[in-house]
């Protein structure tokens, strides 16, 4: 059997999904983290670069370029589309070089700056100042930090922020609603929802901050960080306060020691914070998943919007969870990939960041997918508190902790008739039920100081969340 060559097909179709299936969400990268975005960060490099050089009158017999050059150079980049992205291409295609074809591409703009600005514009003449003194790691490393930075400003970081906010208004408004909690897969001490998901939230928070914090580093030093072609050729120049200036003027943090590439160290400490972050998202979508298998979460059919099993008509699957488990794992595994594999370069320099790098904006796109898919399936599940009310009525061993501890307390305030507290807890609960009128009926046999017995009876499953709620109120921050 033949099929028709869906490769050759007039609409290209994507052979990933998040530039297929998942495009709707992952597109705001697109502006940052594509092919073609790097292009064109790479063109305002060598565009800042050109106007740095000749705005500090570096370079003997260089023109000084006015403010109508210097608007119409950065207008290449600001207004890089579709017929530029072709053309890169074309370019490439004949110099098998992605940094020199945008290098040719610049100069071929150069050359019809007249037809815009007159004959009297420099920049005609300046073809030779483009590129100059620069590897091509000069331009990449320094593209790549702008690009990185504005996925995770603008892209990544919102999301998170939005997602982590969410996690924290729930939290305050479950503060106070008991639930049953399960240590190793066993009923344990009570507590409350939004205590549970203010530690998702104060985790977020945290490593939110972190990635905030992050430096991008960038350099511009030649072809191993020497200024070796900088020094021989115009030797009166500063060139490490000229590389810093051009740098810091990028928005970034210049690295003064590098070999012919920056060791792409913040690269490593990033995707480390990132992959730290998916880990906690992922964290919580495992417990979601399972406190909608335990009934403590009714999913909302229509917020949901999902039809669930194709074949069994009441079910409807947890699917938003369980897709961000599956995003945030194949995040993580590029995030790791690219943190352990880019921080080793050969000696001097090799390529094999090259095409590693290409991946970073399929590491964010997971991770961004997952995102929306944890908003979307946390807004589309309510707390059942009838089911949790119950878990907590059925389960007075729970009970068996406070008991033994306040017996203890007792003793040491100097009560009798407490030995053993811990042994004859163990002997009334473990591995047998235990009821309300059980539990009653042995705190007033065992012969407790009268407050504490009083205070004892008074204990319900359902009341025993301590401070739980006190602990959602005055230590998550606000976000």
């Amino acid at each position: 059997m033949s099929f028709v060559s869906l490769a050759n097909i007039k609409t290209p179709i994507a052979l990933g999904p998040l530039d297929g299936r998942y495009r709707s969400v992952t597109v705001p990268l697109v502006d940052y983290l594509s092919e073609a975005a790097l292009n064109r960060a790479r063109i305002t490099v060598e565009v800042e670069w050109l106007i740095h050089l000749s705005s500090e009158g570096v370079l003997p017999g260089a023109p000084t370029l006015n403010d109508k050059e210097k608007e119409y150079l950065r207008a290449i980049a600001q207004n890089f589309a579709d017929d530029d992205i072709t053309e890169i291409a074309e370019i490439e295609s004949q110099t098998k070089h992605d940094v020199k074809a945008v290098e040719y591409y610049l100069k071929r703009r150069l050359e019809k700056a007249r037809d815009i600005l007159g004959e009297s514009s420099h920049l005609p003449d300046m073809q030779e100042i483009v590129h100059i003194f620069c590897t091509s790691e000069d331009i990449n490393n320094l593209s790549y930090a702008l690009v990185v930075k504005g996925a995770v400003t603008n892209v990544w970081l919102p999301a998170a922020r939005t997602f982590a906010s969410t996690i924290a208004r729930l939290a305050r408004e479950y503060a106070d609603m008991p639930m049953l909690s399960h240590t190793h897969g066993q009923t344990a001490t009570p507590t409350t929802l939004g205590k549970e998901l203010a530690v998702f939230a104060y985790r977020f928070d945290r490593q939110l901050k972190r990635i905030e914090a992050t430096e991008f580093l960038g350099k511009i030093n030649g072809a191993t960080g020497t200024f070796g072609a900088h020094a021989v050729s115009v030797p009166s120049v500063n060139w490490p306060e000229v590389s810093r200036s051009f740098v810091e003027g990028l928005g970034l943090t210049w690295n003064p020691l590098t070999t012919q590439i920056d060791p792409h160290d913040w690269q490593a400490d990033l995707y480390g914070d990132i992959a730290h972050f998916n880990r906690i998202a992922h964290n919580l979508a495992t417990d979601f998943w399972t406190y909608i298998s335990l009934d403590y979460f009714h999913q909302n059919l229509a917020a949901q919007g999902s039809t669930g099993s194709s074949t069994m008509p009441h079910k409807v699957n947890p699917i938003r969870f369980e897709n961000a488990e599956a995003n945030l794992e194949l995040s993580c595994a590029l995030l790791d990939s690219l943190a352990s594999t880019l921080v080793t370069s050969r000696m001097q320099r090799d390529l094999t960041d090259s095409t590693t790098q290409r991946n970073i904006g399929v590491a964010f796109g997971h991770s961004l997918l997952a995102l929306d898919n944890l908003q979307r399936g946390v807004a589309g599940v309510d707390p059942n508190p009838a089911k949790l009310a119950e878990d907590l009525d059925a389960s007075w061993e729970v009970l068996a902790e406070p008991i033994q501890q306040a017996m203890r307390a007792a003793a040491i305030a100097g009560a009798t008739g407490m030995a053993n507290p811990y042994e004859r807890l163990k002997e009334l609960t473990r591995g047998r039920r235990v009821t309300a009128d059980d539990m009653r009926e042995f705190i007033k046999n065992l012969g407790c100081p009268e407050d504490v017995e009083n205070r004892l009876l008074e204990l319900t499953p359902a009341t025993y969340t301590a401070l739980a709620s006190d602990l959602v109120r005055d230590y998550l921050p606000s976000m």
